[in-house]
């Protein structure tokens, strides 16, 4: 790997991979299609889980083109991902952490919010940076991992979908070649070839909301805080963010008239940007470029051994930083359910659940990113009304304030409603702060690091015990003389165990559901469900 520097950015190039037997058609247990953020994310997760894993790439480096700041704010859930692939600890020291926003207009304050409070996670609430940052760190991460192939300047030409594999054709600068793979993941984007080479319909859609993205580096200390202007003056009435991120650069987004299409300007950056931060301020402008909101959708998520993740299933109006947030909860909802297939320990039918849980989770994203672009980007006079309407209420009264919506970020998907779900599950688990029997202090993630296993926490006094090697049993309580100790009792709380008697945790760290009773024949069942398989093909020792 060697670092250069595009459009003010220093980002790395990866050299091509170059097949060595270009002639001999190999099999491998998956293949992800698309090096970006759910890619590496999927891949990085198989890795960890001890999963063989070949990641193929058409560019030589990451984000697009290496320069636009792209997605931006990364949500707790998938920083608490990060944590569990290791790479956390390096986007925290290069980004920005933050938990206030406000929403104005003009110099006015019509509400604001500090999502810290309440907060039993190690990781903060957002964390800006970067995108190709990130990409970076999971592409390093994945480097030099005995189980990973990763196979940068080689692009998927074709696919043909067999009985039992999925062959591919990858062309890189120095010919052709086929690979097999049991599973293909494809998380190629926007414009994916492989989707469009099954001519999956998408039903996109492109709306006429049009912004402008400047990256800018400025001396004039700012609070590192999300700042959204519904109107100001300086963009003519129209709504600007702000967000900081790494390396003391912000990202400024102006509205644009909508349906403009012209080509923004160096010089239309600068003057938006003088008008905004004053006379005064001298700034860099690091890398500017338009964008326009765009939506859409596949009908299934699977199709026979092929998957979607990422862009290339789902895009939405981006508010509410739900585009990235969304492909990484997407590969951290798949990974462990096929490193469990693929091991012999679940069957094939646990790969639906991903279908059934993430496709909810994009339509439920659709339609929250929908009404916040409805809300900054009134299409009509009656819309443009309601929004004038919520603005005044917000000034007087407390309880209109939260009405106003610049863009509900994003959060952890609940999967109450899939079959895959026993009662009261589906909720994420904070990365709370735990202390160990031995009196290590840790988090819930380390619990999860060595494997695909589910955990059963059970109350302090529970005498359980449970021979299986998917499932490790723990007590939780107050007390001393329990596996982990929860001092506060405030994530006893947040697991409903003061109400049930024990809870099941996937690998994931979503909720599989709560137990009563807690017993063999329960706790068999409950695990059973969550597997997709009858008691009678569940491993069980």
């Amino acid at each position: 790997m060697i670092e250069s520097t595009r459009d003010g950015y220093r980002i790395p190039t990866f050299a091509t991979y170059a097949p060595s037997n270009e002639g001999v058609r190999t099999r491998h247990p998956v293949v992800v299609v698309g090096g970006g953020l759910s890619g590496l994310t999927l891949a990085c997760d198989l890795a960890a889980r001890g999963q063989r894993v070949v990641l193929l790439d058409e560019d030589d480096t990451v984000g697009v083109r290496g320069s636009a700041s792209r997605g931006i704010v990364y949500a707790q859930k998938s920083l608490e991902i990060f944590d569990r692939l290791g790479i956390f600890d390096r986007i925290a020291s290069k980004g920005v952490a933050w938990s206030i926003g406000r929403s104005l207009v003009e110099d006015e304050v019509v509400y604001s919010f500090d999502a810290a409070r309440g907060n039993l996670s190690c990781q903060p609430p957002f964390l800006n940076v970067q995108q190709f940052y990130v990409e970076w760190f999971l592409a390093e991460r994945l480097h030099g991992h005995p189980l990973a192939d990763v196979r940068w300047g080689n692009r998927l030409t074709d696919v043909r979908a067999n009985e039992d594999c999925v062959t591919i054709e990858v062309e890189w600068s120095g010919g052709r070649y086929e690979i097999d793979a049991d599973w293909v993941v494809d998380c190629g984007g926007l414009n994916s070839t492989l989707r469009n080479r099954l001519a999956l319909p998408t039903y996109p859609a492109k709306g006429a909301e049009r912004w402008l993205i400047c990256d800018v580096r400025f001396s004039d200390a700012r609070p590192d805080e999300r700042w959204t202007w519904l109107r100001t003056a300086a963009n003519e009435d129209r709504a600007v963010w702000r967000h900081p991120m790494a390396d003391g650069i912000w990202r400024i987004d102006f509205q644009l008239d909508a349906g403009d299409d012209t080509e923004p300007s160096e010089e239309t950056c600068c003057a938006l940007l003088r008008r905004l931060l004053g006379p005064d301020v001298a700034f860099d402008l690091v890398w500017y470029g338009p964008w326009a909101s765009r939506t859409h959708l596949l009908d299934d998520f699977r199709c026979g051994r092929i998957l979607f993740a990422g862009d290339s299933a789902h895009v939405f109006p981006p508010f509410g930083a739900r585009g990235g947030n969304s492909g990484i909860q997407d590969a951290d909802n798949l990974g462990w359910k096929l490193a469990l297939v693929l091991s012999g320990k679940a069957p094939e039918r646990l790969i639906d659940s991903y279908d059934i849980e993430r496709r909810a989770a994009a339509v439920h994203n659709t339609r929250i990113a929908s009404r916040s672009l409805r809300f900054v980007s009134p299409g009509t006079a009656q819309v443009r009304l309601v929004q004038e309407q919520v603005i005044a209420l917000a000034r007087r009264y407390p309880f209109a304030q939260a009405l106003v919506n610049t863009g509900r970020l994003s959060e952890a998907s609940h999967y109450e409603a899939s079959a895959f779900i026993g009662f009261g599950g589906g909720s994420s688990v904070p990365n709370a702060r735990i202390e160990l029997a031995d009196g290590r202090i840790g988090a819930v993630v380390d619990l999860f690091r060595s494997g695909s296993s589910f955990i059963l926490l059970t109350r302090e006094h529970s005498q359980l015990t449970v021979a299986n090697a998917m499932l490790k049993v723990l007590s939780i309580g107050q007390g001393a003389e329990t596996d982990i100790r929860d001092p506060t009792g405030e994530l006893i709380e947040r697991l409903g165990l003061s109400r049930h008697e024990a809870v099941l945790i996937r690998p994931d760290l979503h909720i599989a559901g709560h137990l009563d009773d807690v017993g063999q024949g329960s706790v068999r069942a409950l695990l059973a469900k969550a597997l997709g398989a009858g008691p009678p093909n569940i491993p069980w020792e």
